[in-house]
């Protein structure tokens, strides 16, 4: 018995996963029920283990290859209806995040989000545009709000990991693009880009417009101080 366990924790050499060619996806041995019960226990164990969101691709790994990720979601999901942490999809995969409701009181435990308390009005409105029209260039923010964005206001979004910089422009001199990234979705609580509020109904409600933006005609107010929200646009 202890030749055999130790033999299973070598793994195949080269697999990048001790153990996989041995692990028993399927569970065709167990009843249905007692089956699935087993896969639901291992994808949440999983999402609960990991730092990050779980795609969909990691789940695979351990469930059969005939089961729906979703309706093991949809299950786990019920059995915490209730509980004060929920799993939520987002950045592109499944993670555990406590329920609105008890955010006060975890900030009075344990304190705030630094990071989020560091985005400003500015930043938000930047990272929005950016998350809407990208790929997109500085310049073509700096139109936006009829104020030149700095190299230094760029690099502390990238520095947070909200943004990367995207494919070159085709414009004049080629310059780098910028586009969110998992980090931003993951901020704001998103899926996917697909779970930004809906462009066209912001346009229709007369809320957004591209062409206003780049007319540099974006809430005049905001755009035409010296400073926002406590950060310089300008260099």
């Amino acid at each position: 018995m202890a030749e055999a366990a130790r033999r299973r924790g070598k793994g195949e050499p080269g697999d990048g996963r001790p153990n996989d060619h041995l692990f028993d996806r399927e569970l065709d041995h167990l009843p249905p029920d007692a089956r699935w019960r087993e896969w639901m226990h291992r994808v949440e164990a999983t999402i609960f283990a990991a730092s990050a969101p779980v795609g969909r691709e990691m789940l695979a790994r351990i469930v059969g290859k005939n089961c729906s990720i979703d309706l093991l979601i949809d299950d786990i999901r019920e059995e915490l209806r209730g509980r004060p942490y929920d799993l939520v999809a987002v950045a592109g995969g499944w993670k555990h995040l406590t329920r609105p409701a008890y955010a006060d009181a975890i900030r009075s435990a344990v304190g705030g989000n630094e990071r989020a308390a560091d985005l400003t009005q500015s930043e938000v409105l930047v990272l929005m545009c950016i998350g809407y029209f990208q790929p997109i260039t500085r310049a073509e923010l700096s139109s936006f709000f009829g104020k030149e964005i700095s190299r230094d206001f760029i690099g502390h979004l990238r520095g947070a990991g909200l943004i990367a910089s995207g494919p070159r422009s085709p414009t004049p001199g080629a310059p780098y693009t910028y586009v969110t990234t998992k980090e931003f979705l993951l901020e704001f609580g998103l899926a996917t880009l697909r779970d930004l509020p809906d462009f066209e109904a912001l346009e229709d409600a007369g809320l957004l417009s591209k062409e206003k933006l780049l007319a540099g005609d974006i809430m005049p107010d905001f755009a035409g101080s010296a400073e926002y929200g406590g950060v310089e646009f300008n260099e």
